[in-house]
């Protein structure tokens, strides 16, 4: 069960990757700003700041999870497993604070937060009865 939490939290932290690749390098293209509901290139280019600095925010939350996952592999468990818990808490904390403040957002904060929620709750299954 424990290898199930690990795999699912590194799917959340691949798909945090991507979205650091789409919020920090990809912000003005026409694909990217339709995802994100970003009507003309001249308000992403007013946002591309502010969205660079959030998709480094993503990218460090993949980072710290994915750190964890390599810890508990070569055997450093109580170390990575606290990492593992804090990436993948605080990606489904990020996913509430976004459909709490907008709940048009919804869509997006199920998909911003269903991989980390799956993440913590097999992973401490997995914990709890190894």
């Amino acid at each position: 069960m424990l290898i199930v939490g690990l795999v699912l939290a590194a799917a959340a932290a691949a798909f945090h990757v991507f979205i650091f690749a789409l919020e920090s390098l990809r912000w003005t293209e026409p694909e990217t700003r339709k995802i994100f509901g970003v009507a003309s290139e001249a308000d992403a280019v007013t946002m591309k700041q502010l969205a660079f600095n959030q998709g480094f925010y993503n990218l460090f939350l993949a980072l710290t999870t994915l750190l964890g996952i390599g810890l508990v592999i070569v055997g450093t468990e109580t170390v990575g497993l606290t990492l593992v818990f804090a990436g993948t808490a605080m990606m489904l904390a990020a996913a509430l604070v976004l459909v709490l403040a907008d709940r048009t957002k919804a869509r997006a904060a199920t998909m911003q937060g269903t991989l980390p929620l799956l993440a913590v709750i097999v992973t401490a299954i997995g914990v709890s009865i190894s």
